[in-house]
């Protein structure tokens, strides 16, 4: 079941950042278990029609992490980056880079899990190398990618939760 009444929000604070944010009906520690987790990542990650094939996470500072996806029509995309600050279950920062990618440098993406009465906020901050790639990312139609991966994410959760509870 996903919050219909609580879609992605998305920000624009400043000329090098993105900021989304979504409400998620799960404890932060398994919102942040499936942000680190390869079997949960795997289950989750990705806009409609897309799927992780490769999945390797390397959870330590300094560790690398490196996503590869399967698009529509054969479409790959690689992603890859390294750890940065891991405190579980509250923040999750690390850089990252596309193979293809079509503006200059590294992002730095900063995860925040907020939860409050078993109920976890996560704002993510991309912090692009300059403005122009900030722009270019804004054209594309990540908002939408993110925001069909987030409601994946949400049907994760509340499945767990509901075998959590079950289980209790």
């Amino acid at each position: 079941m996903t919050n219909v009444d609580d879609p992605l929000v998305v920000h624009t604070p400043g000329d090098r950042e993105i900021v989304l944010s979504r409400l998620f009906e799960a404890p932060a520690r398994l919102v942040f278990a499936a942000f680190t987790r390869p079997e949960l990542l795997a289950r989750w990650y990705g806009a409609r029609g897309w799927r992780l094939t490769e999945c390797d996470v390397d959870l330590r500072i300094g560790g690398r992490w490196r996503f590869v996806s399967q698009g529509p029509e054969g479409a790959r995309m690689v992603q890859a980056g390294f750890y940065r600050q891991i405190e579980p279950p509250h923040r999750l920062v690390c850089t990252e880079r596309f193979d293809d990618q079509s503006y200059p440098g590294e992002t730095l993406v900063s995860h925040e899990f907020s939860e409050v009465a078993g109920r976890t906020t996560v704002t993510t901050t991309l912090l692009y190398a300059t403005a122009e790639g900030r722009n270019i990312v804004l054209r594309y139609p990540m908002a939408r990618g993110v925001g069909q991966s987030f409601i994946r994410l949400a049907d994760l959760l509340h499945s767990t939760t509901t075998t959590e509870e079950e289980h209790s």
